[in-house]
């Protein structure tokens, strides 16, 4: 029976147990976008995640709108990355790095006033922090069929970033109702050229940009992560079995490493959906390892393992608020509590690089 501590093969990375780092916006860089030192010391910390998927990283300023999340794109934070991976090394880890581009949920603000792009003339639900305060989402602008070479060549020169910084491979996030994600999903997708419409054209765009990443990393270092049930941040789509499956069909007849899909469940603790998860439909469709997230513990965890749901499982909250996670897993010891606080996107070690140790805890008890 498979377990969370059996070693597995992720393309070329060998991972040491089965327990992965969820990507997870921290917002601890500079307002440039720079990584910081302080997020070497939390990666290193947690270095015993099997992998580490890193927090997504912006590809260009068109495509970054969180304050303080890094990015990838020019060579400062290129070179501000490489000590953060080289933490992660030491401590024996190993690191991937999460590209992003957030399409229509980039606010004016910070793109000099301009629209943000996405497949189409749609605005995101709800508000957003800018260095300028709170605002309201405004509407995108879709993204011109000629402009679409430009973008493919941004993802391009990211992962080309990412080497050079010495990460261990590229997850394109394509979930969470970001650009590729308003492309794939049939709720915010009305182009009527052949990035729009049917499935086979809205899932495209994905393709194109996993296989420019393949083509820099290799198949065996290129992993993607998607979201296919219900609705995120506006974005959701009319059959999600059907095209989410598509997607799974598409990406492993490219050949990636390994899918991670983010499904909240129907009670979920940091969102939540009616609608089922699709994985038990990608599961038959998809050959290399599939990695779920959402809402695991170690028992659900071991049970989808168990089971042959999936190969191996990302934790999220659990790993910001356990560094030592695994180790806590193995021993059967209690977690941290999952504290919901405004620290977990401030700027400072609270809430960071502080969250204590299982051998931290019993000396405090002692």
């Amino acid at each position: 029976m498979t377990t969370l501590f059996d070693p597995i093969k992720l393309g070329a990375i060998e991972a040491p147990n089965r327990m992965l780092m969820a990507p997870l916006t921290r917002c601890r860089s500079t307002m440039e976008f720079v990584p910081t030192p302080l997020m070497g010391e939390y990666y290193a910390q947690r270095a015993g995640a099997g992998l580490i998927i890193s927090e997504a990283t912006g590809i260009s300023q068109q495509g970054l709108g969180t304050p303080f999340a890094p990015g990838i794109w020019n060579e400062a934070q290129t070179e501000a990355w490489k000590p953060v991976v080289e933490r992660v090394h030491e401590a024996g880890g190993r690191i991937i790095c999460q590209l992003w581009h957030m399409g229509r949920i980039v606010h004016p603000d910070f793109l000099d006033g301009e629209k943000p792009v996405s497949s189409s003339a749609t605005t995101a639900p709800g508000s957003v922090r800018t260095y300028l305060g709170k605002k309201d989402y405004e509407e995108a602008r879709p993204l011109e069929k000629d402009e679409i070479p430009a973008l493919l060549d941004d993802y391009s020169h990211a992962a080309e970033n990412a080497k050079k910084a010495g990460f261990d491979g590229v997850q394109l996030h394509s979930a969470n109702g970001y650009l590729i994600d308003q492309f794939i999903r049939s709720g915010c997708n009305f182009r009527e050229d052949e990035y729009g419409g049917s499935i086979e054209n809205r899932i495209r765009l994905l393709g194109e940009v996993t296989q420019r990443l393949v083509d820099i990393w290799g198949s065996d270092r290129t992993a993607v992560r998607l979201s296919p049930n219900g609705d995120s941040q506006g974005a959701d789509d009319a059959t999600p079995v059907e095209t989410f499956t598509a997607a799974a069909m598409l990406l492993d007849k490219i050949g990636i490493a390994f899918l991670e899909l983010r499904e909240p469940p129907a009670h979920g603790t940091y969102g939540a959906t009616d609608v089922p998860p699709v994985s038990p439909d990608i599961r038959p469709v998809f050959n290399s390892p599939l990695v779920l997230n959402s809402d695991y513990f170690y028992d659900n965890a071991t049970d989808a393992l168990a089971n042959d749901r999936a190969d191996a499982i990302s934790f999220g909250r659990t790993f910001m608020t356990n560094p030592d996670l695994p180790e806590r897993f193995k021993a059967g010891a209690d977690l941290n509590p999952i504290d919901f606080t405004p620290t977990w996107y401030s700027q400072g070690p609270e809430g960071y690089v502080d969250y204590p140790t299982m051998d931290q805890n019993r000396e405090t008890a002692a």
